[in-house]
């Protein structure tokens, strides 16, 4: 009948035993066919099964007696509003004959009572039961004689029976023992038993068969015992994958659900937010907790309370802060009565708890290394059974190794923070404006490993050059950062005093190696390395000289986008030490585009590096607009959204080139007489320029430096005057490699006042080696004229 209590198949069978025809019965209800007086009742509610003597109408009149076995039939997927057997409700069955008990002196007999040592039923041919013994009767809960002559599928009902039916029908025909595992529910059980059923076939003395006989194990604690083992295996596996802290929440309560509760939720202090460290010692409550974590049996988790993310507040009545001041684990078997207090006081949850159904609550405390970082609440709604000491146990061991992964991933989190505010304070906030080129750039952390050492900086050299920089310090952490943050004030240093690449890249070298040796020293990892790509691009000359140190090559594109052949030999990475680097030099036009990266840009797991250099020139080729838009797009191409594996660096530079009308230069000889001259070409050129406000001071300036020249340094000597929009440089060379050095002139010197007096008129000067001498330059701004 359906859950109408409507009759909705009616078989042979039943037509022999009342007298009814289908057409009869089918579709009215089945109370009609009880006699007067009697009475049909249901199995109550969360019941499968259930059985009972019912006094039932024949079709002639009178009453027939019959023991009666009702099945709960559950609707098929995607049938529950079809009418039918197969849609819901119960199917009663009733053993339409009886073929007597067994005689021990049957063969049949004899056979269970020599192969059957345990609990067993024994079936004939004609797969119908003939007999039980006395302990499988215990574990059916039905007496033997009301269920001798149903075959497997009606004593069991479902699917499941149908299964068990199908193996004795093949035990029977292929005469070989099978076993089998699977899970029963008497008729008096809140919850299905996992059984052990061995199903072997019986002959007679002549070996023909005869029947079957099945014999069963309860196994209910074995598979327990398994299930709790497993999650251990698995908690092991599945737990703290990464150093995240969230992520590692999230499967501890992964993990728990469904083997041992029906919804977990993990709530971790509030102070493990502001990377704090977590309190030591007493606790007292209420507790600010934020969800890290839940799961349920339910999609969607409908029984959480707080949001993913959310704080919440805990009082003292609640389980969380009890087993938190306790410092131990609490379970509630009965949180209407147990949790009185708390629920009153939250009316919300104590709704879910009634709406749900919840029995049972259990409250870990989530401690490592003698710190509180949470609390795990275990809880039952659709499992009816309660959490027993070895749930108990079960669940602190899962949490406890939880525990030690969350305070890794909460300890990593902190230093990676750290290292990376410490890293990004060492790298340049932001790019200068330069006449040059136009830059811009990107750095992005390893999303799952440390923060490494990747940098990159922008340099303003002097007579309007700019040199370029791109390194990769070996290794993650602090240390990495810390020696990223030395190596880039190192080059920002050397680049001061203009030394062309392939030099300064053997300075760099010789001071990792120095670095390396301190390291070794002082007891922590030594052999530091780095690599590096270093580049000058003078927009006068328009030509760029590069050199690297075991680094990527640059990508150079011309203004069509299309990529320029540039072999910049490898180089040794820094820190090998004795080992010589090359610099390769190239013409760019302007609007040539520069690309510096680091490795974690171009290499991953899917592509080596050679792959991944021509995807970025791809990449690149395609990129219009802003450079910013360019790195944006470059970043978003090349590398997952769920972050590279390895920290990036990446600088882009657009050039540019000055035009000759902002460049003058005239050769001088070494003769004082010519001071005059030089001052009249160049006031001449400043007011060809429209700069004659500065013709004081340029005259000033220039009278100095050709003078020194002159007195100290070699001939032939050169002139040179470059102005943009904000700035003018004045340069003077000489084929001598004596460097300036200022220095203050007493009262009664006659000279010595000369470069002092540079200073103190231009924003700033200096000197830098050439290959046949040297060059002093001084620099004014315009603006502040």
């Amino acid at each position: 009948m359906n859950a109408e209590g409507s009759v909705v198949e009616w078989n042979e069978g039943a037509r022999r035993l009342l007298g009814w025809s289908p057409a009869d019965v089918l579709g009215r209800p089945a109370t009609r066919l009880v006699a007067p007086g009697g009475a049909f009742r249901l199995p109550p509610p969360g019941s499968v099964i259930g059985s009972g003597t019912v006094p039932l109408r024949h079709r002639d009149g009178r009453t027939v007696s019959v023991w009666l076995l009702a099945h709960l039939r559950r609707p098929k997927e995607g049938e529950d509003d079809k009418e039918g057997a197969d849609s819901g409700g119960w199917l009663i069955l009733c053993p339409l004959e009886d073929p007597g008990p067994l005689s021990r002196d049957e063969p049949l007999s004899a056979a269970v009572m020599a192969q059957s040592p345990c609990a067993a039923a024994v079936f004939d041919e004609r797969l119908r039961l003939r007999g039980i013994n006395d302990v499988m009767a215990d574990a059916v809960g039905i007496p033997e004689e009301n269920l001798r002559g149903l075959h497997m599928s009606e004593i069991v009902g479902g699917r499941q029976g149908e299964k068990l039916e199908e193996h004795l029908r093949e035990v029977l025909t292929s005469g070989r023992r099978k076993d089998v595992q699977t899970f029963l529910q008497a008729a008096d059980e809140d919850s299905a038993h996992a059984w052990s059923a061995r199903i072997a076939p019986l002959a007679d003395a002549d070996g023909q068969p005869i029947g079957i006989c099945v014999t069963g194990h309860d196994i209910t604690e074995q598979y327990r015992a398994r299930q709790r083992l497993q999650l251990v295996n698995e908690a092991s596996i599945r737990i703290g994958t990464t150093l995240d802290v969230t992520r590692t929440a999230q499967e501890l309560a992964d993990v728990c659900v469904p083997v041992l509760a029906d919804f977990v939720s993990v709530d971790l202090m509030e102070s493990l937010d502001h990377g704090e460290e977590p309190a030591v010692g007493p606790l007292s409550a209420p507790f600010t907790l934020r969800r890290a974590a839940h799961r349920s049996v339910n999609p969607g988790c409908p029984e959480a309370v707080v949001g993913l993310g959310d704080l919440d507040v805990y009082p003292a009545t609640s389980p969380q802060a009890t087993s938190l001041v306790a410092g131990r684990t609490i379970v509630a078997t009965d949180p209407a009565t147990t949790l009185a207090a708390w629920l009153d006081w939250d009316p919300v949850r104590s709704a879910r708890v009634k709406e749900y159904g919840i029995h049972a609550t259990m409250s870990v405390p989530i401690r490592a290394r003698g710190t509180t970082l949470g609390v795990a609440v275990l809880t039952r709604f659709e499992s009816k059974d309660p959490f027993t000491p070895d749930d108990e146990l079960l669940a602190e061991e899962v949490t406890a190794r939880a525990a030690v992964c969350i305070d890794n991933a909460r300890r990593f989190s902190r230093e990676r923070e750290t290292t990376l505010a410490l890293q990004r304070s060492l790298l340049p906030q932001t790019l200068p404006r330069m006449p040059a080129l136009e830059a811009a750039s990107r750095y992005l952390p390893a999303a799952r490993a440390g923060v490494g050492g990747d940098w990159f900086d922008v340099i303003p050299l002097s007579g309007m050059r700019v040199a370029m920089v791109v390194g990769d310090v070996v290794g993650h952490g602090v240390q990495a950062a810390a020696t990223m943050g030395r190596l880039r004030t190192a080059v920002r240093t050397l680049a001061d005093v203009d030394l062309p690449p392939d030099e300064l890249l053997t300075h760099v070298d010789d001071l990792v190696v120095r670095l390396s040796k301190e390291a070794g020293a002082e007891g922590v990892t030594g052999e530091l390395g780095a690599t590096c790509l270093y580049a000058v691009y003078d927009p006068i000359t328009r030509r760029c000289s590069f050199a690297r140190a075991g680094h990527p090559p640059p990508v150079v594109l011309a203004p069509d986008g299309r990529p320029l052949d540039v072999h910049v030999p490898a180089g040794p990475p820094l820190g090998l030490g004795g080992l010589p680097f090359e610099s390769a030099e190239l013409e760019l036009p302007e609007g040539t585009l520069l690309a510096l990266y680091t490795d974690g840009l171009i290499e991953s797991r899917d592509r080596d590096i050679d792959a991944g250099h021509d995807l970025l020139v791809q990449a690149l080729s395609r990129q219009r607009g802003s450079l910013d838009d360019a790195c944006q797009g470059v970043i978003g191409s090349m590398l997952p959204q769920s972050g590279a594996a390895d920290d990036v660096a990446l600088l882009l530079a657009r050039t540019r080139g000055l035009k000759s009308s902002q460049v003058a230069s005239w050769a001088l000889p070494a003769n004082p007489a010519v001071v005059s001259r030089t001052r009249q070409y160049v006031l001449d050129k400043l007011a060809a320029w429209g700069l004659t406000e500065m013709a004081f001071t340029v005259e000033l300036v220039v009278s100095e430096l050709v003078t020194n020249a002159i007195r100290h340094g070699a001939p032939p000597i050169q002139l040179r005057l470059i102005h943009d929009d904000t700035t003018l440089i004045c340069e003077v060379s000489d084929c001598s490699g004596t460097a300036p050095h200022l220095r203050r002139a007493k009262t009664f010197d006659e000279g010595g006042r000369g470069l002092l007096l540079v200073a103190q008129l231009t924003h700033r000067w200096g000197s830098r080696h050439t290959e046949n001498g040297k060059t002093i330059w001084a620099e004014l701004t315009l603006a502040e004229e």
